[in-house]
């Protein structure tokens, strides 16, 4: 878990640079799962509330596609590597950043041609720095994770692998191989490394990846075989082609070769990458954080760039208790889940019950009980309800509001903070705080109208001066209804820009994307006589009926 008391925002605004935000890039073996949107409706919640801040923002996604991994899978399917890949990402890896309304700038292959060259410009690089040398090696070596294993990495077998050590991820033995490769000088940057975690106490969280990793650095730390003979599904060393580069070696370079590393002095790829280097947040899973957080950043100290802000491992999405796997088949699509509760829904739900940084359980059961109290009684039926009331007693119309009582500064008095609170939490990268910061609005102002009770107002506004107090109410309500579509617009984009319509806010106050989030919770922006319609954000589902149907 992040830790409360970390409040230095990992990017300077003042500073002018974008905002840099990237995912790993995905292993296209087969088709993605939750775990892999996860971590892209991370990314895109984090930089959409950037954008909310009117800042600018670059956020990277993309595809790992060379390795003998994602050969195999192509041998497998009678097809060769680059038809396989280009048919899997055109089918499946790009229309789910679409399936979760991923806002990326950019989407980056590994086997694109500016990727390519850049590599093997940067391979030069290192060979003539004399970071890379020719030696030999024999190890196990884990396909699965395109890594090779020390002894202390492997578990004992179980069914037909029982009597063997096998991968924890995978569950199968690694194979021995004894190879001539080319290796970095990984263990040149022992103390260089030390000397940065040191100096910079949050560039890996959360505290226990850091402190993994800073036991890693120091327990004899290994030079890294970083070339291949045995496949040549890779890119070919320059000054040596009988050897493809080592996929994850060339793969960690996407972060700066998707922006321009190494393009000639005042070329276009150049001045992208003046405004975009370093990385202000590198979302990555647990398991792949020793490669972000020491190989990587070892690499850029050898090519004299600066090295990224922060290096995110976040936790593991687990399914029966287990982490998801594809190779155990116990995978799931996400449109599986949109397909039945919606975008919005599953955003919703990931970002809000899993503590960012900690693994979670997936369950289906909490997906359909968060949908129906969250969402459609909670917010859907607050929205709903304003709007009937307006309807009827306003004719459609906000109310010029009444003398404000000390129920309503509370309300106002919430938004502020709960604003506030959110935006520290984006600060902290504690995604599931921003979410339950923004949330306490849809929880108070539900409180609040029931606590005021505007139906009741309403029988009684014929003995009222112009029913004034259930104006107030009413206003109070469309009020926190504005903040909330400006809070949530980064988490919930297409039920953020409904509300927001319905409010009438676009011919009163413009774009939703135009509302910056650090005035959200000035109040009073909705102005009297404004057209508030009824929406129906979250149609409640009858999960018992989905269940029998699913039976």
């Amino acid at each position: 878990m992040v830790s409360a008391e970390s409040t230095t925002p990992v990017h300077d605004a003042a500073a002018g640079k974008a905002f840099y935000v990237t995912t790993p890039i995905y292993y296209v073996s087969a088709a993605p799962h939750i775990g892999n949107a996860y971590t892209s409706v991370a990314g895109d919640f984090l930089t959409r509330w950037h954008r909310q801040r009117q800042a600018p923002v670059w956020y990277l996604t993309g595809t790992d596609e060379h390795g003998e991994k994602v050969l195999r899978s192509a041998e497998t399917a009678g097809k060769d590597p680059q038809s396989f890949t280009d048919e899997l990402v055109a089918s499946a890896w790009q229309p789910m950043l679409n399936t979760v309304d991923i806002a990326n700038d950019d989407f980056i292959r590994t086997t694109q041609p500016r990727h390519v060259e850049r590599v093997q410009r940067a391979l030069t690089a290192f060979y003539e720095r004399g970071d890379i040398y020719l030696g030999e090696f024999e190890g196990l070596y884990c396909v699965g994770c395109e890594e090779f294993k020390l002894p202390g990495d492997l578990e004992p077998g179980e069914g037909e692998y029982e009597g063997q050590m096998v991968c924890p991820m995978h569950g199968k033995p690694p194979k021995s191989v004894a190879e001539k490769n080319y290796f970095f000088k990984l263990s040149a940057y022992v103390d260089k490394l030390l000397a940065h975690y040191e100096a910079n106490r949050e560039f890996v969280v959360p505290e226990s990846s850091y402190n993994e990793m800073v036991s890693f650095i120091k327990s004899d730390l290994r030079d890294l075989s970083i070339s291949r003979t045995s496949f040549d599904w890779g890119i070919p060393l320059p000054w040596d082609p009988e050897h493809v580069c080592y996929v994850w070696f060339e793969a960690l370079l996407n972060y700066t070769t998707a922006v321009g590393l190494f393009d000639e002095p005042g070329s276009e790829g150049a001045a992208k990458f003046a405004g975009t280097w370093p990385a202000d947040v590198h979302l990555v899973g647990k398991d792949i954080a020793r490669f972000h957080s020491v190989t990587w950043p070892a690499m850029l100290m050898s090519l004299g760039l600066d090295l990224p802000k922060q290096i995110f491992a976040h936790g593991w999405l687990l399914v029966g208790g287990k982490k998801m796997s594809k190779s155990k088949l116990t995978a799931i699509s996400p449109n599986d889940i949109t397909d039945v509760f919606g975008s919005d829904a599953y955003r919703y739900y990931f970002m809000r019950a899993i503590t960012f940084g900690g693994d979670g359980s997936f369950s289906w059961e909490d997906l359909g009980a968060r949908y129906n109290n969250d969402l459609a009684n909670g917010l859907g039926n607050l929205a709903s309800r304003n709007a009937a009331m307006i309807g009827k007693y306003f004719g459609g119309s906000l109310p010029a509001a009444g003398e404000a009582t000390a129920a309503e500064a509370a309300v106002r008095e919430l938004a502020e903070q709960s604003i506030a609170a959110a935006e520290a939490a984006i600060d902290r990268v504690a995604l599931h705080e921003a979410v339950s910061s923004v949330w306490q609005m849809v929880d108070r102002a539900n409180l609040y109208i029931t606590e005021q009770a505007p139906w009741v107002l309403g029988k009684q506004a014929d003995q009222l001066v112009d029913g004034s107090r259930l104006a107030t109410v009413l206003v109070t309500v469309s009020e926190s209804l504005r903040v909330i579509a400006v809070g949530l617009n980064a988490l919930m984009p297409k039920v953020s820009a409904q509300l927001w319509e319905s409010l009438g806010a676009p011919a009163a106050l413009g774009s939703l994307a135009e509302q910056p989030i650090q005035t959200a919770a000035a109040w009073g922006r909705l102005p009297a006589g404004t057209p508030i319609t009824k929406v129906n954000l979250f149609p409640r589902i009858d999960l018992a009926a989905l269940e029998a149907d699913e039976a």
